[in-house]
């Protein structure tokens, strides 16, 4: 059938590559992946997450060489480029993977589609996880999520390559498109071998501390998966995770804390692809409410200044800030503490949560869209369908670091702050900051607000709008377009949405 053009996404990896094996089988194969300017521009982009997708790349790269195909990388926008090939080598198939991207993703697929149809190019998009294109309904969302994840995997394929038409192109240089430079020193390295060696690990040494373990930033990066990048990035597909914990689960000898923990890990892949689905059939919900009765209630507010405090690591607040220093350093940061952030910047700093989805997209090298903006509103109560959760970051500290060492680990500055003021050292007498030689002002910031008369205050704006006749009027649709259908009753038939079981997560 002539060659076959295949476009690598997010789907970085040839094992269980499912758009790879269907491409191999009907011809001689073109690979590639094209670095899109566009994209590397967008506000929810940065350099640490390029560097990591780089590392991904040179792996992929190898696992191709040891099937004798090349990798092929051009840069440029995806139309532009798959006009430019066309001219020199006219495939008429295009084999990907879906792809539940930011808004500018979605965009792009849209023009590569007409593109398609304009040159009579068949493009074939298969499905990459649990997410299901078009769905009509919830009802059955989670059977059909099973199905896949049970499906057999796709081995490596027997594959054969065709003559690429020009020179090769080197690697883009991010310093040469003007963007800000910004990098994370202590992140995870990409690259399938390293997934492969992250999945091993947590299955067989780590998954024992998962249950217990995740909520805390002092055993979360050991005790949580560190799966989330490689998922993201598609270095691993979600089918082969689901069956590998579902392999570790089948020993019969296994503890009984390793064996409650990968059954806690397989709810929450499920959980990975019900929020990415919130994206899929509401594209809209990366820019505005999805709950349009909340529109306006932060927006005009806005606060820069509070913006900024956040962003630095300077709201005063020790394990917000020992967060964003994690964050800064690492590209990674447990869900918990994640929800606390967005927590904070939600209700006593009042922000809303695009600019600060933005901001905190850009630290995460796992990064996924669908969960990041699903998880943004519901953290900032404008999905009207979730409980408010409202998180204290003074008592996530007691509860979570109580003897902060999480927070001395981060934040040099406090290492010699007594115990008894370490949470909450504006409170500090000015004898104690002389002797450990940590002055309020000046070392140490003082809070950005006063937290519980802000918080209050908060909660009071946001519970005004919502008890409205409007706003509860226009809550029902949501839930059916959105919430989990996982509860039933005692027929074993589907009752009311639990969309608080979403919180869970």
């Amino acid at each position: 059938m002539g060659t076959q053009l295949f476009w690598f996404k997010r789907d970085l990896r040839v094992h269980d590559n499912e758009a790879l094996s269907s491409a191999a089988a009907m011809g001689a194969v073109l690979c590639v992946y094209i670095v899109e300017p566009s994209y590397w521009r967008c506000a929810d982009a940065s350099q640490r997450q390029f560097d990591f997708l780089r590392e991904c790349l040179r792996d992929l790269y190898r696992q191709l060489q040891a099937l004798g195909v090349r990798l092929h990388l051009l840069t440029g926008e995806v139309p532009e480029v798959l006009e430019r090939l066309h001219q020199q080598l006219a495939f008429s198939h295009l084999h990907s993977h879906q792809e539940t991207g930011n808004g500018m993703t979605y965009k792009r697929d849209q023009a590569v589609a007409r593109w398609c149809a304009a040159r009579g190019v068949h493009w074939q998009e298969h499905v990459q996880n649990g997410v299901v294109r078009r769905l009509p309904s919830r009802d059955h969302w989670s059977e059909l999520w099973s199905q896949r994840m049970q499906a057999p995997q796709k081995p490596v394929p027997a594959m054969t390559t065709a003559p690429w038409p020009w020179d090769e192109e080197g690697w883009p240089d991010w310093q040469a498109w003007g963007l800000p430079a910004d990098t994370a020193a202590q992140r995870q390295r990409g690259g399938r071998t390293e997934a492969c060696r992250t999945l091993h690990s947590f299955l067989n040494e780590r998954s024992a501390q998962y249950r217990g373990g995740i909520s805390s930033p002092l055993s979360a990066a050991n005790a949580c998966s560190r799966l989330s990048p490689y998922l993201s990035w598609g270095c691993l597909s979600l089918r082969e995770v689901v069956q590998a914990t579902e392999q570790a689960l089948s020993e019969p000898r296994l503890d009984a804390w390793t064996r409650k923990g990968l059954s806690a890990f397989i709810s929450r892949l499920h959980w990975h692809c019900h929020f990415m689905q919130k994206l899929e059939s509401e594209p809209a919900i990366e820019t505005r409410n999805m709950h349009r009765g909340y529109d306006g209630l932060r927006e005009d507010d806005f606060n820069a200044l509070h913006f900024e405090r956040l962003c630095l690591g300077q709201t005063g607040w020790p394990l917000v800030d020992a967060c964003v220093a994690m964050l800064q350093q690492t590209g990674w940061l447990n869900f918990r503490m994640r929800a606390m952030l967005v927590s904070v910047a939600a209700y006593p700093l009042w922000l809303h949560w695009q600019q600060v989805g933005h901001w905190l997209a850009r630290q995460l090298i796992d990064y996924e869209p669908g969960i990041h903006w699903s998880q943004m509103q519901m953290q900032s109560g404008t999905t009207g369908i979730n409980t408010t959760r409202v998180y204290n970051p003074i008592k996530q500290a007691q509860d979570q670091d109580p003897k902060g060492i999480f927070v001395r680990r981060w934040l040099p500055v406090l290492r010699r702050v007594p115990d008894t003021w370490l949470l909450e050292p504006w409170k500090m007498p000015a004898s104690v900051q002389a002797q450990c030689g940590v002055q309020v002002g000046r070392d140490w910031p003082v809070p950005v607000v006063d937290l519980q008369e802000a918080t209050r205050a908060a909660k009071a704006r946001l519970h005004a709008r919502r008890n409205t006749h409007e706003v509860r009027q226009a809550k029902q649709p949501i839930i059916d377009k959105h919430a989990s259908r996982l509860r039933r009753d005692r027929t074993g038939q589907a009752s009311a949405p639990a969309a608080q079981a979403q919180l869970d997560l």
